[in-house]
Order: structure tokens, then sequence, then C-alpha cells
């Protein structure tokens, strides 16, 4: 199975997993089943798109089990034009998911090596990246204990409001 999570807005570029799904399975192959959790303004365009293209995904709309989807994955997918620090991709490496991700905005460096990472706007290159990744239990197992190992080196809050701090306490200093 194969899961994308996020608001259904253009920022998220779910036509762009759209546009991948028909690559991800080999000839001859059954298709994943691929699963999109999130609401938004996309969603009536994206539901008749699905539709009209027979594509084998299923929209969830807004759900609140997101830990269980994650559980059922075999590969997290983003799809996204932009992103700073993707949530999505923290749970999902924290949660040992393989993940498939754009590689834009803050992604490569949140990920590192421990994330397959593609160019924008190339279902070809999306596609290819999950079918691969679907296709080698060795990949995403190795993906997962690395989506693990990056997570560990991300700051927990304490870190993090500690850092906020030690910055706010430098710029006070320099006006005084």
């Amino acid at each position: 199975m194969v899961l994308a999570i996020g608001r259904l807005v253009q920022q998220k570029c779910f036509a762009l997993l759209l546009d991948a799904v028909p690559y991800f399975t080999p000839p001859g192959a059954a298709a994943p089943r691929v699963l999109l959790a999130g609401d938004g303004p996309e969603r009536q365009g994206l539901r008749e798109r699905v539709a009209a293209e027979h594509l084998p995904v299923e929209l969830l709309g807004y759900r609140t089990d997101i830990p269980d989807l994650l559980a059922a994955a075999d590969a997290v997918v983003l799809s996204s034009r932009w992103e700073a620090r993707s949530l999505v991709a923290q749970e999902a490496m924290r949660a040992g998911v393989p993940v498939v991700a754009t590689a834009v905005g803050g992604v490569p460096e949140l990920v590192g090596d421990a994330a397959v990472l593609v160019p924008f706007a190339d279902p070809r290159a999306l596609g290819g990246a999950v079918r691969e990744l679907l296709g080698d239990e060795r990949r995403r197992t190795e993906l997962a204990a690395a989506g693990r190992a990056q997570a560990a080196t991300w700051p927990d809050e304490a870190a993090t409001v500690a850092q906020v701090l030690s910055i706010y306490d430098e710029l006070v200093q320099r006006q005084n």
C-alpha cells in the first residue's frame, strides 16, 4: 500500500501523485493500493479525476488514525511543489515507513540519504521510484532503518525551545 497524507491544496501537488500512479505498477503486475488521507479545496477535483481515469486511488478524507495508516503502509509519497520541514516525512520516518519525495524546499536536508528523492514535476521519476521501492523489500527495510536513524538526529522539543530562546537572547543583547 502506498500512502499520501496532507491538506488537499496546490502546494501538496496531489495532481502530480495522480500523474505518477500509472507508473507505480510494473507491466503485468497488480496495481498497488494508493490511499490519500486529507481534505481541502482540491478534494472534488481529485475525486473526479480518480473516477474519470479509473485510478487505483482511494480518497480517505480527514483522518485521525494516521499512525494506523502509517503502520499499514509500504511507502509514503510526498509529491509537494514546496515544503519547509515536512511533518508527513517526519512522521513516516519516525514510524519506519520508507519515503519517496520530491526534492523541494527543506525536504532534502530533512531526510538526508534516508529517503528516495526525485525531481518535482516528473511523474515518471516519481512513479518509477515508487515502483522500484515496492518491488524491493530489502531496500524498504534499509530505508525504514535509515529513516529512524535520521529522525534520531532531529532536535526534540526541548532542544528546539532552547535554540529559539538562545536566538532571542542574542537578539535582545544586540539591541542593548
